[in-house]
């Protein structure tokens, strides 16, 4: 009997150790953009002598997960529960976790600059089915600081050569470089180590190499490695000494991560977007975005490090990302001004009924609507996250910018994220926000005809909302998106 109760009240005892604490909001990561961690990702200790050690290939396959994804409300816990590569300690990994374990503090500090973006990295991982590990690369390549270049031009929180860059579709010029957009540089690289994947028959550490020293030189290792009878797993081949700590420390920040115990300090952000990103459709001035949004100048260039002026080219791209979530921005006046739909209240309506026709949370439809009750009267006309049907161009016969004059433009759209609910399908859904269906599809990389499941995560792209035309003005030079969107002065 004694046993018994020792027994329980170490269960107790460990599950009170266990529970886990609330995610932080993270308050300060839109006014501390600076670096402010000292290491120098190419000023490291004596580099381990190449490791020979016969261990099995790391793989990752997408059928390896076969259990739900554990809920948290926690982004840091989230990626934590979503890591599924063997790691096997040998010295390299040991030396690298010994490393960080140096550095207790390195991922909380490095988390708030990744603060901005983490949440987009981790949601097109996802949706691309790629291994959770890739989410940490950013970290391990840079220590996520966007405008960081190595020694050999490689630029941004993914190290990408301008080769590379451009033949994934990452634009660079004068107005802009794409490799510093830390959304637009996250497409290409996960398309580029997804290409390396496929090239290494589905080796995820030959392609971890090949994306860091170049695909050639670890082909020749490999076959090298062939012609001499010996192994080709990573840890047996010739490497450069960069390349052969690189996948290393990877690992070790994976092992760490996943087990924080170790000897880092795991960091919490509250598992949402604080970002919200936005496509004006047009060439833009970042003073004027500043004035309609709210959002200080300085704020809007220090997420959006790409832009290398205070306006975006004429050619574009013409996306920025706004730092606001989302229920931030269904209660911002730049929302109810510009991308919420008009709803008249019916015989029969309740705040619940018309909360879930358009998909709202009824929180959510009583801020957009600055309610404090649930009253409502026949004929109310009440702000929903539905925008108007526009027509997919519009023509301006005036200049935004001293740059454009007389120019189609795209109507501007802004990102919305949706949690599928039972019974929803691309159609209905697609219905309901008066978007395309086609359109639906192709934002989620889904075939028309996909099933969807309850709790899947979709994105939409809402047009702006329509309004009454404006006078005619005077054809001047502008510097003023407030015309373009029709904002009353």
């Amino acid at each position: 009997m004694r046993s018994l109760v020792l027994c329980c009240l170490g269960i107790l005892l460990f599950g009170c150790q266990s529970m886990e604490q609330e995610p932080q909001e993270a308050p300060q990561i839109f006014t501390h953009f600076e670096p402010d961690y000292t290491y120098d990702i190419d000023d490291e200790v004596a580099q381990t002598p190449q490791v020979k050690e016969a261990v099995t290939p790391l793989q990752f396959k997408k059928t390896i997960v076969k259990k739900r994804p554990l809920k948290t409300t926690d982004l840091w816990m989230h990626i934590a529960n979503n890591l599924h590569f063997t790691i096997y300690q040998n010295r390299a990994l040991k030396k690298r976790i010994s490393w960080y374990a140096k550095q207790p503090n390195y991922l909380q500090t490095v988390s708030k600059r990744a603060a901005p973006y983490l949440y987009h990295i981790v949601k097109k991982i996802e949706q691309k089915q790629l291994p959770m590990e890739l989410a940490l690369l950013p970290f391990v390549e840079s220590d996520f600081r966007p405008t960081i270049a190595s020694s050999q031009q490689a630029v941004g929180v993914w190290q990408l050569v301008g080769a590379t860059a451009h033949h994934f579709g990452v634009k660079s010029d004068q107005w802009y470089d794409g490799r510093q957009d830390v959304l637009a540089s996250t497409d290409a690289a996960l398309d580029y180590l997804s290409y390396l994947h496929k090239r290494f028959d589905g080796n995820w550490l030959h392609a971890l190499a090949a994306y860091n020293s170049g695909e050639g030189r670890v082909k020749r290792a490999i076959e090298k490695n062939k012609k001499r009878g010996k192994s080709t797993d990573y840890w047996s081949l010739s490497l450069p000494k960069e390349t052969a700590d690189y996948v290393p420390k990877l690992l070790a920040l994976s092992y760490l991560v996943k087990h924080p115990q170790k000897g880092i300090k795991r960091p919490k952000l509250v598992y949402k977007p604080f970002t919200t990103q936005m496509n004006i459709g047009q060439q833009f001035d970042f003073s004027v975005i500043a004035k309609l949004s709210g959002i200080g100048s300085k704020q809007l260039h220090a997420i959006n490090q790409g832009y290398l002026k205070n306006q975006s080219s004429p050619n574009g791209p013409h996306t920025l990302l706004l730092p606001i979530g989302q229920e931030a921005l269904l209660k911002s006046q730049f929302f109810k001004s510009n991308f919420a739909g008009e709803y008249i209240v019916k015989q029969n309506d309740t705040l619940y009924s018309i909360a879930r026709r358009f998909s709202m949370s009824v929180k959510a439809l009583k801020q957009l609507n600055n309610k404090n009750n649930n009253l409502i009267g026949v004929g109310e006309k009440l702000l929903v996250g539905q925008p108007k049907t526009l027509p997919s161009t519009l023509t301006v016969d005036y200049k935004i910018s001293p740059y454009l004059e007389h120019q189609e433009i795209a109507i501007p759209t802004i990102e919305i994220d949706y949690e599928v609910k039972s019974g929803d399908s691309l159609w209905s859904i697609s219905q309901l926000y008066d978007v395309p269906h086609s359109d639906l599809a192709k934002w989620n990389k889904l075939s028309a005809s996909s099933i969807l499941k309850p709790g899947t995560q979709l994105v939409l792209f809402i047009p702006q909302a329509e309004k009454q035309k404006a006078a005619p003005i005077k054809k001047d030079l502008l510097l003023d998106l407030q015309k373009t969107l029709n904002q009353p002065r």
